[in-house]
């Protein structure tokens, strides 16, 4: 476990992954969205804590082991007996493309903020200087959960936090509700500083006609900070009133898509907060994207993991 005081902290679900190889046999790994994030920040040697919540099963166990291998604090994982942590199953579709099957309706990540003792996670929170979340984090949980998850977030960005966010859209985890998700997404954006948001998520759930459009809706709500994520193609930087398209250095043949945004967004961060600038930033984020979409699965082997 990673014993630092974490520079940042993730909040979010780990599930179990059974990808489908080309032979028709399953290959099981851990992942999540911000779990990813999570492994991508401490190999870059950021001190980082994933707040979320499992089981006492094997299967637990084994994302409890794969995080203190990586050196992921786990301080903020509940462990929740007789409970299992979600599935996700995950086929190939021709060209390349994933489809992702969920089943976490027992996941007791999804109750985080709802369990006897989430004011632990409260009180993790408070103390991080930097919380990181998604939009699949806030399809999660209940209402009450939101309302409670966003309270604290709050409280900690009043006293000095840094809140980022991640839309990272998905239909399926809202049911189809996109009202729902709107009015989250909403509350949410009031109290985020740096958003890295991919452009294609964006045009899906507020109709966004160009990466401009997403950086001019998002500064509406006074975020600072703005990186949105547009494929192959380039990355849209915005701080104030300078925005630059930060080009894809190389354009790679993709075997994997999985987990490509979660380690954009991890490597970004680590630059930054090691003082790089938002564009040089941008490109220490390509760089580490182009590696993994190079390799199959949400975590690639270590000896490619390098950062800068």
């Amino acid at each position: 476990m990673n014993e630092k005081k974490p520079s940042v902290t993730c909040v979010g679900e780990a599930v179990i992954e059974l990808a489908r190889g080309d032979d028709g046999r399953f290959s099981i790994s851990c992942g999540g969205d911000t779990f990813n994030t999570a492994i991508y920040l401490a190999r870059a040697g950021v001190a980082v804590s994933h707040a979320t919540a499992l089981g006492d099963d094997s299967y637990s166990d084994s994302i409890r082991t794969l995080a203190a291998v990586e050196g992921v604090g786990c301080d903020l994982a509940l462990k929740i007996s007789g409970r299992l942590p979600a599935i996700c199953l995950i086929d190939a579709k021709p060209g390349g493309e994933r489809q992702y099957r969920y089943w976490r309706e027992g996941s007791p990540a999804r109750e985080l903020f709802e369990l006897p003792d989430w004011p632990r996670i409260a009180d993790g929170l408070l103390q991080s200087p930097m919380i990181y979340f998604t939009g699949i984090t806030l399809s999660l949980y209940s209402n009450t959960g939101v309302g409670r998850m966003l309270a604290v977030i709050e409280t900690a960005r009043k006293n000095g936090a840094k809140i980022v966010f991640d839309g990272n859209f998905r239909p399926h985890g809202w049911k189809g509700d996109l009202g729902r998700a709107r009015a989250v997404f909403i509350e949410a954006l009031k109290r985020v500083d740096i958003a890295l948001p991919a452009y294609d998520d964006e045009a899906v759930l507020w109709g966004d006609p160009s990466p401009e459009a997403t950086v001019e809706r998002l500064q509406a709500f006074g975020i600072g900070e703005i990186v949105v994520k547009n494929g192959p193609s380039s990355a849209l930087v915005t701080t104030g009133s300078a925005r630059e398209h930060v080009p894809v250095p190389e354009i790679v043949e993709p075997v994997d898509p999985m987990a490509v945004g979660d380690a954009f967004n991890a490597a970004y961060l680590a630059a930054r907060l090691s003082g790089e600038g938002p564009v040089n930033a941008v490109q220490h984020a390509h760089r580490l994207a182009g590696q993994v979409i190079q390799h199959r699965g949400s975590i690639m082997p270590r000896t490619g993991a390098a950062v800068h």
